[in-house]
């Protein structure tokens, strides 16, 4: 028997700005969508410094992960897009003390622009 694909409703992380679910959750698995450092009430982060939108996009994450009954214990792969490869290491500082002992398999790619100006994404996969 098929199991019932979950759509993950989430407070505390931004609505969806297109024809997309933040989070999905199939056969004891969660997808997350692409994040991008929005605050849960819709306001942009987009002209703060790195550090700001790298948190708040980290916040995003284990949001939907809490309302999936995951927390980042259950990352099992993150992949995250970048605007400069001089932010990798910020970055990679920020995301230390943000995922404790969490260590999910990962990837961080360089591209040289994501929408609205925002200098990084971060898409993932957990188990629920």
């Amino acid at each position: 028997m098929k199991e019932s694909i979950k759509i993950i409703k989430v407070e505390g992380a931004p609505a969806p700005a297109g024809h997309y679910s933040p989070g999905i959750a199939y056969n004891g698995m969660l997808f997350i969508s692409g994040q991008l450092p929005v605050r849960a009430d819709g306001t942009h982060t987009n002209t703060e410094p790195f550090e700001v939108q790298a948190r708040q996009t980290i916040q995003n994450v284990l949001a939907i992960l809490k309302a999936a009954g995951s927390d980042a214990s259950d990352l099992l792969k993150v992949t995250v897009y970048v605007v400069g490869i001089e932010n990798w290491k910020i970055f990679n500082q920020i995301y230390i003390e943000m995922m404790g002992d969490a260590k999910p398999a990962r990837a961080v790619v360089p591209v040289p622009e994501l929408h609205h100006g925002y200098l990084i994404e971060i898409e993932a996969t957990a188990a629920v």
